[in-house]
């Protein structure tokens, strides 16, 4: 009986540990160019399961293959297209700060009640919405702005 009471407090440690990665917050690590020069390949983040979902915001998407990062750029109910390497959002120019390609045209796209639209900040290499179609948010896991690893870009996105 005495040891059991010794593990109590490493079992609750376990228990909030397990809660917490599955419904607040979790690592995630960046795969692949296509958010440079945001993120670098292998960075590693956190990823926030209750932070709301806003236009601009880095997010994690389950797609049936694989969950990837990308900048969530069109809310349900938006429409988007890209012009001239200009993206326009409800027919009114996107400022955007942070790509580091050229986005190629694409048609006007109509966001439907549960559909998102995500773009990866390297346009010309990604693979986002434009290759594999919109979002539900059942499939955005969360909002990433945090990274851990490496330690000298340790802390919010910029």
């Amino acid at each position: 009986m005495e040891k059991l009471k010794e593990l109590v407090p490493y079992i609750i440690i376990l228990v909030v540990v397990i809660l917490i990665r599955t419904f607040i917050a979790t690592p995630v690590r960046v795969n692949g160019p296509s958010m440079d020069t945001t993120l670098k390949d292998k960075e590693i983040m956190i990823l926030n399961k209750l932070a709301p979902l806003k236009r601009g915001k880095i997010v994690v998407v389950d797609i049936k293959t694989e969950k990837v990062i990308k900048r969530l750029i069109g809310l349900p109910g938006d429409s988007i297209y890209c012009s001239d390497n200009k993206l326009y959002i409800n027919d009114e120019l996107y400022e955007e700060n942070y790509t580091s390609s050229k986005t190629s045209d694409f048609a006007k796209i109509y966001l439907k009640e549960d559909e998102y639209f995500v773009l990866g900040d390297n346009r010309i290499v990604s693979m986002d919405s434009r290759s594999f179609g919109t979002v539900s948010k059942d499939q955005i896991l969360g909002v990433s702005d945090f990274v851990l690893f490496p330690f000298n870009k340790f802390g919010k996105v910029k």
